[in-house]
């Protein structure tokens, strides 16, 4: 279960020609229980979203959009997720930052005792509604 990106990915990331903003797609599935046995995996996951809110703000992002997944309505059980977060950040090379200084680094250890499964997609926007 992926909880953390592979050096391909972040290569991948890292070398793309898309320069404008990114919405980060995040698809989480929480622990019964925290890796460092503080709580649940979705309080571990709150202590995160604490901590990272500062960072994520010098980095130009903003959380768009979080939620509950419900229901899988078209998928199977491996569909099945706890929470649903959208991030934009201004640019993957200011993502790519963010997650790479040492304060992050510091607080992403939460994140990592909060979750048995996750997904992070990389997105471009091609159509606004307005």
């Amino acid at each position: 279960m992926p909880i953390q990106p592979t050096r391909e990915q972040i290569q991948d990331l890292v070398s793309s020609d898309h320069e404008g903003p990114v919405v980060m797609l995040n698809l989480l599935r929480f622990r019964d229980q925290s890796n460092d046995g503080a709580g649940s995996g979705r309080d571990s996951y709150g202590r995160y979203g604490d901590s990272v809110r500062s960072l994520l703000e010098a980095a130009g992002g903003r959380v768009l959009w979080q939620g509950r997944a419900d229901s899988v309505v078209i998928g199977d059980e491996a569909d099945a997720w706890d929470a649903v977060i959208l991030v934009e950040y201004p640019s993957r090379a200011r993502f790519l930052d963010m997650v790479s200084k040492p304060d992050y680094q510091e607080v992403s250890s939460h994140r990592t005792n909060a979750l048995v499964d996750s997904r992070l997609i990389a997105c471009t926007e091609v159509f606004r509604s307005t």
